[in-house]
C-alpha cells in the first residue's frame, strides 16, 4: 500500500487524481490533501476519502474547515494551515508518493519539499521547472527523487524515449522532440478581433477542461511556452531540439523523431487520468478509466507551424529560456500577474504579452545560487509587471 499525498486536490489535476486512486484501493491510500482556500470542496474530499491531513495554505479558511470537521466527527483527520504544513505533508517520511498539483509560483516550495525528501514525485505544476530549473533538477539528482511528468504533452515523450530515461538524449538517438499544442480557443480568430475577448471565451478550452489561469496560458499560448521550458529542464535538452507543433485535435499529446527517421508519437483521448495514470503506477500500468481511443471516428488529424506573430508569449517563454538565469522566473511572475487582471476585468487579452515584454527587458536577470535568488526574481518580476498594469489602468 503506497501512501500519497495530493497537492492541490481541488483543482482539475486532483480531481482526476482522486479518481483514478479510487480505482485502485488495494494499492492506494490517501495520506494528505491540500488546497488554497476551498472549504466545502476539501470538506467533501474530507468526507470522501478521510485522509490523515488535509491543509489549507489559508490559515482563516483552515480554522473554518476544522470546525466543520471537528462537528461532522472526522476524527481521523487533522486539519493543518499554511505553507509550512503544505511542505510537512508532502515530505513526511510516510508518504511515497506526491501529486505536485498547486498552479503557480505558490507550487514551487512544496514540490521541492518533496523532491528534497526523496519522493517520487508526480509533477503537475510546471512552474517549479519554469522559475527553478537547474535548482530543481539538481536537488532531484541530489536527494535520488523519481520526478515523472503529469503534462499530457511531458508524459508523451517521456513515454516514446527509450525506458523512460530522460539524459542523454542524443546518446539514445533523438533527434527532436515535437511537442504538440491544440492552439487554444482562438486559433482560428483572426487577430485583430483577439483584443476584445473575454474571460469566459479564454476560458472556454475545445479539448481540455481546466481551472481559468492555465485554460487563459493555453489562448495565449503562454502554456506552451512554459511546457517549452519545462521540456528544456526535464529532458536535459537545448530549446533548439524542440519544435512546437499546432495540433488541433489534441490526439498526439507530443512525439520524439529519431536519427533513423523513426518517429514515435503517444496518442489518446484527452482526459489527464491518462498521464496521471501512467505515472503513480510506472513503470507498471493501471486502469485509468478512460476510454478507448477510436481512430475510425476520429478520422483525421491536422497539424500546422504555431503562428507566434499572433501568440507572441510563445517567442517571450523560448527568449526566457534561450536567456537562462532568472529569466524564465520574471516571465512567470509577470504571466501570473496579467493573466490575474485579465480575470479581473482589468487587461485586455492581447495586452498580457504586452506587459511581460515590457518587465523582461526591465528587470535584471541573474544565475540563482539558491531558492532565495528565484524569489527574490519573482519579486520583482511581480512588482515590475504591477507597475506596468497601473501606468495601463484609467486614472
Amino acid at each position: 500500500m503506497e501512501n500519497v499525498t495530493i497537492l492541490g486536490s481541488t483543482g482539475s489535476i486532483g480531481l482526476s487524481t482522486l479518481d483514478v486512486l479510487a480505482r485502485e484501493p488495494g494499492r492506494f491510500q490517501i495520506y494528505a490533501l491540500t488546497a488554497n482556500t476551498g472549504v466545502a470542496e476539501m470538506f467533501a474530499q474530507i468526507e470522501a476519502v478521510r485522509p490523515r491531513f488535509a491543509v489549507l495554505r489559508d490559515a482563516a479558511a483552515a480554522r473554518e474547515l476544522a470546525d466543520k470537521v471537528k462537528h461532522a466527527g472526522f476524527e481521523e483527520t487533522r486539519v493543518l494551515a499554511g505553507e509550512r504544513s503544505l511542505c510537512d505533508v508532502a515530505s513526511a517520511s510516510e508518504v511515497d508518493v506526491v501529486m505536485a498539483a498547486i498552479v503557480g509560483a505558490a507550487g514551487l516550495e512544496p514540490t521541492l519539499a518533496a523532491v528534497n525528501a526523496g519522493k517520487k514525485v508526480l509533477l503537475a505544476n510546471k512552474e517549479a521547472l519554469v522559475m527553478a530549473g537547474r535548482l530543481f533538477m539538481e536537488a532531484v539528482e541530489k536527494a535520488n527523487a523519481v520526478l515523472l511528468p503529469i503534462d499530457s504533452e511531458h508524459n508523451a515523450i517521456f513515454q516514446c524515449l527509450d525506458d523512460g530515461s530522460r539524459r542523454d538524449l542524443p546518446a539514445q538517438g533523438v533527434r527532436r522532440i515535437l511537442l504538440t499544442g491544440s492552439g487554444g480557443p482562438f486559433r482560428e480568430v483572426p487577430t485583430e478581433a483577439l483584443a476584445g475577448v473575454t474571460p469566459d471565451q479564454a476560458c472556454a478550452h475545445p479539448n481540455w477542461s481546466m481551472g481559468r489561469k492555465i485554460s487563459v496560458d493555453s489562448a495565449t499560448m503562454m502554456n506552451k511556452g512554459l511546457e517549452l521550458i519545462e521540456a528544456c529542464w526535464l529532458f536535459d535538452t537545448p530549446p533548439e531540439s524542440i519544435d512546437v507543433v499546432i495540433h488541433p485535435q489534441s490526439i498526439i499529446h507530443s512525439m520524439v523523431e529519431y536519427v533513423d527517421g523513426s518517429v514515435l508519437a503517444q496518442l489518446g483521448n484527452p482526459d489527464m487520468r491518462t498521464p496521471i495514470a501512467h505515472a503513480l503506477a510506472w513503470p507498471e500500468r493501471i486502469p485509468s478509466g478512460v476510454g478507448s481511443l477510436d481512430l475510425i471516428t476520429q478520422g483525421r488529424l491536422d497539424f500546422q507551424a504555431p503562428d507566434e506573430d499572433k501568440f507572441p508569449c510563445l517567442r517571450l517563454a523560448r527568449e526566457a529560456v534561450t536567456r537562462g538565469g532568472t529569466a524564465a522566473a520574471v516571465l512567470n511572475a509577470a504571466n501570473e500577474v496579467a493573466v490575474a487582471a485579465f480575470l479581473d476585468g482589468k487587461l485586455a487579452f492581447t495586452a498580457i504579452p504586452e506587459i511581460i515584454e515590457r518587465v523582461m527587458s526591465i528587470v535584471a536577470v541573474v544565475e540563482p545560487i539558491s531558492l532565495d535568488d528565484v524569489k527574490v526574481a519573482d519579486q520583482q518580476g511581480r512588482a515590475a509587471a504591477e507597475a506596468e498594469l497601473q501606468a495601463l489602468l484609467p486614472c
